[in-house]
């Protein structure tokens, strides 16, 4: 905190010590000292302090620096070495996405926050050096390509300081570039959102670490606007009951492959589950009576990073639920017609040795690439010379939106929804907005059917309840 309340006390000397002149000061309530061997040293510090107290510089009550010595202090620190310990900071506890996201944000804003571009790296090169080497923490001990270390030289004697993003002109050049692709062409909203998160965050590091000459984060102070966008889900790629037993059914007709895969789709569609979750689905978590509903546990999901992204170099990382406790569960009941696919699902295939339910012909974790192809070569059986133009159902993920929104068009109420498919009821309402609002039109329906019932029409608006005339 910054403070006028100031005391610079007469320098003590202490005979006994090597350096015997202790020059002691007080900023708010916190003591501070420094020692010296030689008694001109404390006197010139002494002055250097009483001239900053006299030309009324708030002292930061933390490191006892007046403000003019704490800003040269700071302005030293680069935005690439800040934006290095930041990640440094983060990297232990954030998952594989989480790691893969920062180096990705923060590589789209370092090359905007430069001194100069003279001599600049190509802007490939630079993305390459900065994503994979600088931004993350798994390769720092390794020694990067001749092309790959003279780029990483480049920006980090080119860097701005971290201070500078505190003047709104500098931090928009940041907001400019997280909201452009390589090729200048506009980012999507999301991603620019996920990005300007991370710049956020950066800077409420740096502010908290008093690089900025007030403790507020300077992003706050400006007004930005990401670009438009929709989280809602599109009903025209939502295919019904009908359509999904026929995309399921084409899975099936691609042979041996597309049979190992029906089920993982069911997953999608009957229990919304989200790819990941279905990818690390086991039998034991799997709750399968001979007749009625059955019920999944979901424990957690399987994420594919890459080797030089994970903790042990494998290429995928296990995490718990989205959004939940490390060993929180998420029970989904499922019906009796999914409950007899899974049953021959585990009886014809098995398991893999964990128990896993789906899996590589080599026994591996499948792939999104493996399971697209197989999805679209379905989609395009189902639909002919519409694939291509048709928005239904473009993506597997289509077929958790479809089993939400089968949900909810059922009548089942939204907060059981948003449980069964691991999302918070605010998150439901968002993206399932125009399911709601369909659903909501046939409960208008049904409540008009009920009036009519107790006897007509609404009281006129100038009639009261219970008038009869």
């Amino acid at each position: 905190m910054l403070t006028y309340d100031v005391r610079i006390y007469s320098i003590e000397t202490r005979r006994d010590r090597p350096k015997p002149y202790r020059l002691r000061w007080l900023v708010g309530t916190r003591k501070h000292s420094k020692s010296y061997t030689l008694k001109a040293q404390a006197d010139g510090r002494r002055s250097e302090l009483m001239t900053a107290l006299r030309n009324q510089e708030q002292f930061d009550d933390t490191t006892g620096l007046p403000v003019s010595e704490l800003r040269a202090r700071h302005s030293s620190v680069s935005w690439y070495e800040h934006a290095r310990a930041y990640i440094d900071r983060k990297w232990a506890g954030a998952p594989v996405k989480s790691r893969k996201g920062y180096a990705d944000a923060l590589a789209t804003i370092t090359p905007a926050l430069v001194t100069s571009t003279a001599g600049a790296p190509a802007p490939a090169l630079l993305r390459k050096a900065l994503y994979s080497w600088a931004f993350n923490r798994n390769r720092w001990s390794e020694q990067p390509p001749a092309d790959v270390a003279t780029a990483l030289r480049w920006i980090e004697k080119n860097s701005l300081p971290v201070s500078a993003l505190e003047d709104a002109a500098t931090l928009r050049l940041a907001l400019d570039a997280l909201s452009m692709k390589m090729d200048g062409a506009p980012a999507a909203a999301s991603t620019a959102r996920r990005k300007k998160a991370c710049l956020s965050d950066v800077l409420g590091m740096a502010a908290e670490a008093r690089y900025f000459t007030t403790p507020a984060n300077p992003l706050s102070a400006v007004k930005w606007r990401a670009p438009k966008t929709t989280e809602t889900v599109d009903p025209e790629a939502v295919p019904h009951p009908g359509q999904v037993d026929l995309f399921l059914r084409e899975v099936r007709r691609q042979g041996p492959r597309g049979e190992k895969m029906e089920a993982f789709f069911g997953c999608l569609y009957f229990a919304a589950m989200r790819p990941a979750e279905a990818m690390a689905m086991r039998a034991e978590q799997c709750h399968l009576p001979a007749s009625g509903w059955g019920t999944l546990v979901l424990r957690g999901g399987v994420v594919r990073g890459g080797r030089s992204w994970t903790d042990d170099g494998s290429a995928h990382e296990r995490r718990h639920l989205k959004a939940r406790a490390a060993q929180d569960s998420r029970p989904v009941p499922i019906p009796p017609k999914f409950v007899a696919l899974l049953r021959h699902h585990i009886d014809t295939y098995g398991t893999a040795p964990d128990g896993r339910l789906f899996r590589t012909e080599r026994g591996g974790m499948l792939q999104e690439s493996g399971y697209g192809e197989v999805w679209a070569r379905a989609r395009q059986a189902a639909l002919g010379e519409t694939a291509g133009t048709s928005r239904l159902a473009r993506r597997p993920y289509d077929l958790r939106h479809a089993g939400v929104s089968l949900w909810l068009s059922s009548g089942v109420e939204p907060i059981e929804c948003a449980r069964r498919a691991g999302h918070s009821v605010a998150v439901l309402f968002r993206v399932y907005a125009k399911v709601l609002a369909q659903s909501q039109d046939r409960a208008n329906q049904k409540i008009d059917a009920a009036l009519r019932d107790w006897g007509g029409a609404p009281p006129s608006p100038g009639g009261h309840l219970g008038d009869t005339r």
